[in-house]
């Protein structure tokens, strides 16, 4: 196994669990402590964990990562329904869009009108509530399942060949230098696909991913037509952005 996907390994196992041990993580993945702890140094400059006696523990008591299907409940819920509000402003009757996964992508389908548009998506809780939606047309490239999200080359191939109009796109991290990052490897290509193919695409970011960093960049800040997010994003920190050229949209605010 390649040090990357140990690595990503090790911190989906510290997002479900919050702690884990040398001994749990050698006997996981099957290396010597030795790597582990190299592994866990690697991770702790990366600021994404912090060492203790006999293994390590997240970064943060509110780091953000990945979608757990065992915990569905969304932390930072009210911002995350408020990004995706004015998400949805920006879709209009008709429009072929796109959805990535995670929990603000899944409270757009529930914010979504039944009214008609084709949504193309490969998130399973997404499917599952827009498919009560009739007026919408579901398009899902397919895949196989690594926790709620279909992935593979093949759905990869499939979304390159549509017309989507607006993409919207999930990030665990956003930073002026690593740019937009997620902690699984395996969901950059079709973030890829999407921003490639799509006329216009937006990442959707509570300002707490703001400063935040993952272990793999699936874009630039600029690569993007805008970041969505909410109204607790201080004016410094949106200014630091802007003067990147970074377009955000925050609240009511399009600019």
């Amino acid at each position: 196994m390649n040090p990357l996907r140990r690595h990503e390994m090790i911190m989906e196992m510290l997002l479900a669990a919050n702690e884990v041990t040398v001994a749990e993580l050698s006997e996981r993945l099957e290396v010597t402590g030795k790597t582990i702890r190299e592994d866990l140094a690697k991770l702790e400059e990366k600021g994404l964990l912090q060492r203790m006696h006999g293994g390590a523990m997240l970064a943060q008591a509110d780091q953000l990562g990945i979608l757990s299907l065992k915990n569905p409940v969304a932390r930072h819920a009210a911002e995350k329904a408020e990004v995706a509000k004015l998400a949805v402003s920006l879709i209009e009757p008709g429009d072929i869009v796109a959805l990535d996964g995670g929990t603000t992508m899944q409270e757009m389908a529930r914010q979504l009108p039944n009214q008609p548009m084709t949504v193309v998506t490969n998130d399973i809780i997404i499917i599952s509530e827009l498919v009560r939606k009739e007026a919408i047309r579901l398009v899902v490239p397919g895949g196989y399942r690594v926790r709620n999200m279909l992935v593979g080359a093949d759905a990869v191939a499939y979304v390159r060949k549509l017309n989507i109009r607006k993409a919207f796109l999930a990030a665990t991290g956003v930073q002026p230098d690593s740019g937009f990052t997620i902690y699984t490897g395996e969901f950059s290509e079709m973030k890829r696909a999407l921003i490639e193919t799509a006329q216009q695409s937006f990442v959707t970011a509570d300002h707490h991913k703001f400063g935040q960093g993952a272990l793999f960049t699936f874009a630039q800040l600029t690569e993007v037509e805008a970041i969505v997010t909410d109204a607790g994003l201080s004016p410094e920190v949106a200014s630091q952005y802007r003067q990147a050229g970074v377009r955000l949209l925050i609240n009511q605010e399009k600019e």
